[in-house]
């Protein structure tokens, strides 16, 4: 019986050519459709102080019709649509790197807040959520007695 060494750096250079190539196979299986839409999700930052939740998404080109907002739960899900205009679909396009369409996405919030205290505003492409937290969520200062 002979013996194979184990060699985990190759293994993985083996794994990363294998996934180049499915990746290469998939860009390269659509790169003859170039007025295709690219699918998009909006990017988010989630950030705390002691009383609120704040959450900004980029979301830009879209009008605040178009987006919706709700909280069930703690879970605080953002949905919409960002539309391409009508005049561009009868381009032809030689690159279409910005994304269209529908998307859906939800976060589980890290502490509770109060459900009829958000507040939302849309400006330059920027959602910025407002969500404050409940009493029970936020810090609190306990006193040292002495006995």
């Amino acid at each position: 019986m002979t013996l194979i060494r184990i060699n985990p750096l190759r293994d993985m250079m083996h794994m990363q050519n294998e996934m180049n190539r499915l990746f290469d196979h998939w860009f390269d299986s659509n790169s003859d459709l170039p007025d295709q839409p690219v699918m998009w999700s909006p990017i988010v930052d989630i950030s705390e102080t002691d009383n609120e939740i704040v959450m900004v998404a980029e979301m830009p080109g879209m009008k605040k019709e178009d987006i919706r907002i709700s909280l069930q739960d703690n879970v605080l899900s953002l949905s919409g649509e960002k539309v391409q205009d009508k005049e561009d679909r009868k381009l032809r396009y030689h690159r279409l790197e910005r994304g269209y369409g529908q998307f859906q996405r939800s976060f589980v919030l890290p502490t509770s807040v109060k459900g009829d205290d958000v507040r939302a505003e849309y400006k330059n492409g920027l959602l910025t959520i407002h969500l404050a937290k409940t009493e029970a969520a936020k810090p609190r200062q306990i006193d040292i007695g002495v006995k």
